[in-house]
Protein backbone atom coordinates (compact mmCIF):
# COMPACT_ATOMS: atom_id res chain seq x y z
CA UNK A 1 0.00 0.00 0.00
CA UNK A 2 1.26 3.30 -1.19
CA UNK A 3 2.46 5.51 1.56
CA UNK A 4 1.00 9.61 1.07
CA UNK A 5 4.22 11.66 1.42
CA UNK A 6 3.52 13.67 4.20
CA UNK A 7 5.53 16.37 2.49
CA UNK A 8 3.95 16.36 -0.48
CA UNK A 9 1.61 19.76 -1.46
CA UNK A 10 -1.57 19.25 -0.39
CA UNK A 11 -2.63 22.30 -2.19
CA UNK A 12 -2.09 24.04 -5.79
CA UNK A 13 -2.33 27.90 -7.15
CA UNK A 14 -5.17 27.74 -9.76
CA UNK A 15 -6.00 30.53 -12.51
CA UNK A 16 -8.29 28.67 -14.78
CA UNK A 17 -11.71 27.31 -13.97
CA UNK A 18 -14.84 25.08 -15.89
CA UNK A 19 -16.17 28.52 -17.20
CA UNK A 20 -12.83 29.37 -18.62
CA UNK A 21 -12.23 26.24 -20.19
CA UNK A 22 -15.96 26.72 -21.20
CA UNK A 23 -15.37 30.35 -22.99
CA UNK A 24 -12.22 29.06 -24.91
CA UNK A 25 -13.81 26.65 -26.81
CA UNK A 26 -16.75 28.47 -27.83
CA UNK A 27 -13.80 31.30 -28.47
CA UNK A 28 -12.55 29.32 -30.94
CA UNK A 29 -15.37 28.53 -32.68
CA UNK A 30 -16.67 32.20 -32.99
CA UNK A 31 -12.69 32.94 -34.24
CA UNK A 32 -13.19 30.46 -37.06
CA UNK A 33 -17.24 31.42 -37.68
CA UNK A 34 -15.35 35.50 -38.02
CA UNK A 35 -12.55 34.19 -40.08
CA UNK A 36 -15.10 32.77 -42.64
CA UNK A 37 -17.30 35.79 -42.58
CA UNK A 38 -16.12 37.42 -45.72
CA UNK A 39 -16.76 34.30 -47.71
CA UNK A 40 -20.65 35.04 -46.95
CA UNK A 41 -21.23 38.46 -45.44
CA UNK A 42 -21.45 41.63 -47.38
CA UNK A 43 -19.17 45.08 -47.59
CA UNK A 44 -21.02 46.37 -45.12
CA UNK A 45 -20.89 44.05 -42.22
CA UNK A 46 -17.41 43.37 -42.85
CA UNK A 47 -16.26 47.38 -42.47
CA UNK A 48 -18.77 47.54 -39.43
CA UNK A 49 -16.94 44.52 -38.08
CA UNK A 50 -13.26 46.13 -38.97
CA UNK A 51 -14.84 48.98 -36.96
CA UNK A 52 -15.40 46.82 -33.95
CA UNK A 53 -12.46 45.12 -34.01
CA UNK A 54 -10.15 48.06 -34.19
CA UNK A 55 -11.91 50.11 -31.26
CA UNK A 56 -11.70 46.89 -29.79
CA UNK A 57 -7.99 46.59 -29.99
CA UNK A 58 -6.99 50.28 -29.15
CA UNK A 59 -9.51 49.45 -26.00
CA UNK A 60 -7.65 46.59 -24.79
CA UNK A 61 -4.52 48.34 -24.39
CA UNK A 62 -6.04 51.67 -23.08
CA UNK A 63 -7.66 49.44 -20.71
CA UNK A 64 -4.38 47.33 -19.88
CA UNK A 65 -2.78 50.92 -19.37
CA UNK A 66 -5.24 53.07 -16.79
CA UNK A 67 -7.23 49.84 -15.11
CA UNK A 68 -4.04 48.17 -14.67
CA UNK A 69 -1.48 50.43 -13.80
CA UNK A 70 -3.43 53.31 -12.74
CA UNK A 71 -2.00 55.48 -15.77
CA UNK A 72 -5.00 57.60 -16.68
CA UNK A 73 -3.93 58.60 -19.92
CA UNK A 74 -5.69 61.08 -22.93
CA UNK A 75 -3.05 61.09 -25.30
CA UNK A 76 -3.07 57.33 -26.52
CA UNK A 77 -4.27 59.46 -30.34
CA UNK A 78 -0.25 60.31 -30.02
CA UNK A 79 0.59 56.78 -30.85
CA UNK A 80 -2.15 56.06 -33.20
CA UNK A 81 -1.45 59.06 -35.44
CA UNK A 82 2.57 58.16 -35.45
CA UNK A 83 1.32 54.86 -36.26
CA UNK A 84 -0.90 56.00 -39.75
CA UNK A 85 2.19 58.59 -40.51
CA UNK A 86 4.93 55.87 -40.59
CA UNK A 87 2.43 53.77 -42.43
CA UNK A 88 2.24 56.45 -44.92
CA UNK A 89 5.91 57.19 -44.35
CA UNK A 90 6.90 53.18 -45.30
CA UNK A 91 4.68 53.06 -47.98
CA UNK A 92 4.73 56.19 -49.95
CA UNK A 93 8.30 56.90 -49.04
CA UNK A 94 10.15 53.55 -48.87
CA UNK A 95 7.97 51.34 -51.13
CA UNK A 96 7.41 48.90 -48.14
CA UNK A 97 4.76 46.50 -48.35
CA UNK A 98 1.31 47.43 -46.10
CA UNK A 99 1.87 44.30 -43.87
CA UNK A 100 5.52 44.68 -42.83
CA UNK A 101 4.77 48.80 -42.57
CA UNK A 102 2.36 47.97 -39.97
CA UNK A 103 4.25 45.81 -37.50
CA UNK A 104 7.18 48.17 -38.35
CA UNK A 105 4.88 51.50 -37.41
CA UNK A 106 4.48 49.42 -33.97
CA UNK A 107 7.79 48.82 -32.82
CA UNK A 108 8.60 52.30 -34.28
CA UNK A 109 5.80 53.93 -31.58
CA UNK A 110 7.03 51.59 -28.88
CA UNK A 111 10.36 52.68 -29.44
CA UNK A 112 9.40 56.52 -29.46
CA UNK A 113 7.39 55.61 -26.06
CA UNK A 114 10.10 54.57 -24.41
CA UNK A 115 12.21 58.04 -23.94
CA UNK A 116 8.19 59.80 -24.23
CA UNK A 117 7.85 57.66 -20.97
CA UNK A 118 10.92 59.57 -18.95
CA UNK A 119 9.37 62.62 -19.98
CA UNK A 120 5.20 61.83 -18.91
CA UNK A 121 6.48 59.90 -15.57
CA UNK A 122 7.78 62.83 -13.59
CA UNK A 123 4.20 63.85 -13.94
CA UNK A 124 1.54 62.38 -11.27
CA UNK A 125 -1.82 62.05 -11.56
CA UNK A 126 -4.29 65.04 -13.79
CA UNK A 127 -0.77 66.09 -14.63
CA UNK A 128 -0.14 62.82 -16.29
CA UNK A 129 -3.07 63.02 -17.79
CA UNK A 130 -2.73 66.43 -18.87
CA UNK A 131 1.08 65.71 -19.95
CA UNK A 132 -0.09 63.18 -22.43
CA UNK A 133 -2.60 64.83 -24.10
CA UNK A 134 0.29 67.56 -24.38
CA UNK A 135 2.64 64.90 -25.85
CA UNK A 136 -0.05 64.38 -28.59
CA UNK A 137 -0.32 67.88 -29.33
CA UNK A 138 3.12 68.05 -29.86
CA UNK A 139 3.34 65.29 -32.54
CA UNK A 140 0.16 66.59 -34.05
CA UNK A 141 2.45 70.09 -34.82
CA UNK A 142 5.17 68.25 -35.89
CA UNK A 143 4.23 66.26 -38.34
CA UNK A 144 1.78 69.21 -39.56
CA UNK A 145 4.84 70.69 -40.79
CA UNK A 146 6.45 67.42 -43.01
CA UNK A 147 5.19 68.89 -46.46
CA UNK A 148 6.25 65.53 -48.46
CA UNK A 149 3.46 63.77 -46.10
CA UNK A 150 0.90 66.75 -46.90
CA UNK A 151 1.64 69.21 -43.99
CA UNK A 152 -0.95 70.46 -42.85
CA UNK A 153 -3.86 69.14 -44.93
CA UNK A 154 -2.88 65.55 -44.88
CA UNK A 155 -2.21 63.08 -48.37
CA UNK A 156 -3.57 60.12 -49.89
CA UNK A 157 -2.07 56.74 -50.60
CA UNK A 158 -1.27 55.92 -54.13
CA UNK A 159 -3.85 53.19 -55.50
CA UNK A 160 -0.28 50.81 -55.75
CA UNK A 161 -0.37 50.44 -52.00
CA UNK A 162 -3.78 50.20 -51.25
CA UNK A 163 -4.98 47.81 -54.08
CA UNK A 164 -1.77 46.38 -55.39
CA UNK A 165 -0.29 45.03 -52.44
CA UNK A 166 0.99 41.24 -51.88
CA UNK A 167 -1.95 40.49 -49.35
CA UNK A 168 -5.05 42.64 -51.82
CA UNK A 169 -3.64 40.58 -54.76
CA UNK A 170 -3.53 37.05 -53.63
CA UNK A 171 -6.75 37.70 -51.93
CA UNK A 172 -8.03 38.55 -56.06
CA UNK A 173 -6.71 35.90 -57.52
CA UNK A 174 -7.75 33.10 -54.69
CA UNK A 175 -11.15 34.17 -54.31
CA UNK A 176 -11.82 36.09 -57.99
CA UNK A 177 -13.22 39.13 -56.38
CA UNK A 178 -13.04 42.50 -57.70
CA UNK A 179 -10.06 44.36 -56.17
CA UNK A 180 -12.33 46.53 -53.66
CA UNK A 181 -13.99 43.72 -51.99
CA UNK A 182 -10.55 42.02 -51.70
CA UNK A 183 -8.97 45.34 -49.94
CA UNK A 184 -12.06 44.90 -47.53
CA UNK A 185 -11.18 41.50 -47.30
CA UNK A 186 -7.59 42.01 -46.26
CA UNK A 187 -8.30 45.07 -44.05
CA UNK A 188 -11.07 43.21 -41.88
CA UNK A 189 -8.53 40.21 -41.72
CA UNK A 190 -6.03 42.02 -40.39
CA UNK A 191 -8.19 43.59 -37.90
CA UNK A 192 -8.99 40.62 -36.78
CA UNK A 193 -5.81 39.39 -36.15
CA UNK A 194 -5.09 42.28 -34.47
CA UNK A 195 -7.81 41.80 -32.15
CA UNK A 196 -7.16 38.71 -31.19
CA UNK A 197 -3.37 39.46 -30.86
CA UNK A 198 -4.79 42.36 -28.52
CA UNK A 199 -6.31 40.00 -26.00
CA UNK A 200 -4.14 37.47 -26.30
CA UNK A 201 -1.11 39.80 -24.93
CA UNK A 202 -2.89 41.18 -22.66
CA UNK A 203 -4.41 38.22 -21.24
CA UNK A 204 -0.68 36.57 -21.16
CA UNK A 205 0.65 39.48 -19.38
CA UNK A 206 -1.71 39.59 -16.54
CA UNK A 207 -1.65 35.94 -15.85
CA UNK A 208 2.09 36.11 -16.18
CA UNK A 209 4.13 37.59 -13.06
CA UNK A 210 4.07 40.89 -14.10
CA UNK A 211 0.52 40.45 -13.75
CA UNK A 212 0.80 39.81 -10.29
CA UNK A 213 3.34 42.96 -9.97
CA UNK A 214 0.83 44.94 -11.75
CA UNK A 215 -1.78 44.02 -9.53
CA UNK A 216 0.17 44.58 -6.80
CA UNK A 217 0.99 48.48 -8.02
CA UNK A 218 -2.69 49.30 -8.75
CA UNK A 219 -3.50 48.01 -5.23
CA UNK A 220 -0.96 49.65 -3.48
CA UNK A 221 2.03 51.52 -5.41
CA UNK A 222 3.54 52.21 -2.37
CA UNK A 223 3.66 48.58 -0.59
CA UNK A 224 4.30 47.01 -3.36
CA UNK A 225 8.04 48.41 -3.52
CA UNK A 226 7.55 46.55 -0.03
CA UNK A 227 7.57 43.27 -1.41
CA UNK A 228 10.34 43.95 -4.77
CA UNK A 229 8.18 45.40 -7.50
CA UNK A 230 9.65 47.83 -9.55
CA UNK A 231 6.69 49.97 -10.01
CA UNK A 232 8.23 52.53 -12.86
CA UNK A 233 9.63 49.60 -14.77
CA UNK A 234 6.29 48.04 -14.38
CA UNK A 235 4.51 50.88 -15.47
CA UNK A 236 7.40 51.83 -18.30
CA UNK A 237 6.63 48.74 -19.56
CA UNK A 238 3.04 48.90 -20.07
CA UNK A 239 2.99 52.33 -21.82
CA UNK A 240 5.69 50.85 -24.14
CA UNK A 241 3.19 47.89 -24.87
CA UNK A 242 -0.02 50.42 -25.29
CA UNK A 243 2.05 52.53 -27.40
CA UNK A 244 2.87 49.36 -29.72
CA UNK A 245 -0.65 48.19 -29.87
CA UNK A 246 -1.52 51.66 -30.93
CA UNK A 247 0.73 52.44 -33.05
CA UNK A 248 0.29 49.38 -35.00
CA UNK A 249 -4.10 49.81 -35.02
CA UNK A 250 -3.49 53.42 -36.30
CA UNK A 251 -1.30 52.46 -38.87
CA UNK A 252 -4.14 49.39 -40.13
CA UNK A 253 -7.18 52.30 -39.33
CA UNK A 254 -5.25 54.82 -42.19
CA UNK A 255 -4.45 51.70 -43.74
CA UNK A 256 -8.11 51.52 -44.65
CA UNK A 257 -9.04 55.04 -44.86
CA UNK A 258 -6.46 55.64 -47.24
CA UNK A 259 -6.40 59.42 -46.37
CA UNK A 260 -4.60 60.95 -43.90
CA UNK A 261 -4.23 64.70 -42.20
CA UNK A 262 -2.89 65.74 -38.63
CA UNK A 263 -6.03 67.14 -36.79
CA UNK A 264 -7.87 63.26 -37.99
CA UNK A 265 -5.05 60.80 -37.24
CA UNK A 266 -4.27 63.26 -33.65
CA UNK A 267 -8.13 63.32 -33.02
CA UNK A 268 -8.78 63.12 -29.20
CA UNK A 269 -12.38 62.66 -29.22
CA UNK A 270 -12.01 59.71 -32.15
CA UNK A 271 -9.04 58.02 -30.62
CA UNK A 272 -8.72 58.55 -26.77
CA UNK A 273 -12.65 59.96 -25.91
CA UNK A 274 -14.42 56.98 -27.46
CA UNK A 275 -11.82 54.28 -25.92
CA UNK A 276 -12.68 55.47 -22.65
CA UNK A 277 -16.21 55.88 -22.75
CA UNK A 278 -15.49 51.97 -24.40
CA UNK A 279 -13.97 51.01 -21.46
CA UNK A 280 -15.99 52.53 -18.67
CA UNK A 281 -18.98 50.98 -20.14
CA UNK A 282 -17.50 47.77 -20.37
CA UNK A 283 -15.72 47.28 -17.08
CA UNK A 284 -12.49 49.12 -16.48
CA UNK A 285 -9.80 46.05 -15.17
CA UNK A 286 -11.21 43.23 -17.07
CA UNK A 287 -10.94 41.85 -20.51
CA UNK A 288 -13.97 41.32 -21.07
CA UNK A 289 -15.15 44.93 -20.25
CA UNK A 290 -13.74 46.62 -23.57
CA UNK A 291 -15.65 43.63 -25.83
CA UNK A 292 -19.15 44.38 -24.13
CA UNK A 293 -18.22 48.16 -24.10
CA UNK A 294 -17.07 48.35 -27.85
CA UNK A 295 -20.55 46.45 -28.82
CA UNK A 296 -22.46 48.52 -26.93
CA UNK A 297 -20.54 51.70 -27.92
CA UNK A 298 -21.01 50.54 -31.75
CA UNK A 299 -25.03 50.09 -31.46
CA UNK A 300 -25.29 53.25 -29.92
CA UNK A 301 -23.66 54.97 -32.84
CA UNK A 302 -25.31 53.22 -35.46
CA UNK A 303 -28.63 54.24 -34.28
CA UNK A 304 -27.99 57.35 -32.67
CA UNK A 305 -24.85 58.96 -35.44
CA UNK A 306 -27.70 60.91 -37.13
CA UNK A 307 -28.67 63.27 -34.12
CA UNK A 308 -25.18 65.26 -34.66
CA UNK A 309 -24.69 66.79 -30.60
CA UNK A 310 -27.73 64.89 -29.66
CA UNK A 311 -25.84 61.67 -29.67
CA UNK A 312 -22.63 62.90 -27.94
CA UNK A 313 -24.83 63.89 -25.28
CA UNK A 314 -26.46 60.65 -24.90
CA UNK A 315 -23.25 59.45 -24.95
CA UNK A 316 -21.77 61.29 -22.37
CA UNK A 317 -24.98 60.85 -20.05
CA UNK A 318 -25.10 57.11 -20.44
CA UNK A 319 -21.21 57.23 -19.15
CA UNK A 320 -22.34 59.22 -16.18
CA UNK A 321 -25.55 56.74 -14.97
CA UNK A 322 -22.85 53.77 -15.68
CA UNK A 323 -20.53 55.34 -13.23
CA UNK A 324 -22.72 56.34 -10.69
CA UNK A 325 -24.45 53.12 -10.25
CA UNK A 326 -22.38 50.32 -11.78
CA UNK A 327 -18.78 51.44 -11.34
CA UNK A 328 -17.31 48.80 -12.40
CA UNK A 329 -19.12 48.59 -15.97
CA UNK A 330 -21.62 46.48 -17.18
CA UNK A 331 -19.64 43.12 -17.44
CA UNK A 332 -17.79 44.56 -14.04
CA UNK A 333 -20.72 44.38 -11.92
CA UNK A 334 -22.01 41.42 -13.32
CA UNK A 335 -19.23 39.54 -13.18
CA UNK A 336 -18.79 40.75 -9.46
CA UNK A 337 -21.82 39.51 -8.77
CA UNK A 338 -22.00 35.75 -10.18
CA UNK A 339 -18.06 35.09 -10.32
CA UNK A 340 -18.09 35.20 -13.72
CA UNK A 341 -15.17 35.12 -15.45
CA UNK A 342 -14.66 34.33 -19.05
CA UNK A 343 -10.66 35.23 -19.21
CA UNK A 344 -9.87 34.75 -15.29
CA UNK A 345 -6.60 36.28 -13.89
CA UNK A 346 -7.41 35.64 -10.45
CA UNK A 347 -5.15 33.33 -8.83
CA UNK A 348 -7.29 30.69 -6.70
CA UNK A 349 -5.80 28.55 -3.91
CA UNK A 350 -7.34 24.91 -4.22
CA UNK A 351 -6.76 21.50 -1.98
CA UNK A 352 -5.47 19.07 -4.40
CA UNK A 353 -6.86 16.54 -2.28
CA UNK A 354 -10.13 17.34 -2.08
CA UNK A 355 -9.77 19.22 1.37
CA UNK A 356 -11.40 21.71 2.64
CA UNK A 357 -9.21 24.33 4.42
CA UNK A 358 -9.10 24.45 8.17
CA UNK A 359 -11.82 26.57 9.81
CA UNK A 360 -10.98 27.40 13.81
CA UNK A 361 -13.79 26.79 15.92
CA UNK A 362 -13.74 29.53 18.60
CA UNK A 363 -13.66 26.92 21.14
CA UNK A 364 -10.71 25.22 19.91
CA UNK A 365 -8.85 28.66 19.95
CA UNK A 366 -6.65 29.30 23.45
CA UNK A 367 -5.68 32.25 24.41
CA UNK A 368 -1.77 32.89 24.66
CA UNK A 369 -0.33 34.70 27.88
Amino acid sequence: MAIPNPAAPRFAVRTRTRVSAIAIVCSLALIAVLAALPFFAGRSVMQNLFFILTMLSLAQFWNLLAGYSGLISVGQQAFVGLGAYLLFAWTILGGVDPILAIVLSGLIAALVALPTSFLVFRLKGAYFAVGTWVVAEVFRLVLAQVKILGGGTGTALPKEVTNDSALVSWIARATGARTAVARDMADYWLALILAIGAIALVYALLRSRRGLALAAIRDNEAASGSVGVDAIAMKRLVYVVSALGAGMTGALIYLAKARISPDAAFSLIDWTAYVFFIVIIGGIATIEGPIVGVLVFWLIQDELASFGSVYLMLLGALAIVIMLFFPKGLWGTLADRLDFHLFPIRRRLEFTDGASPPILQPDSVKETP
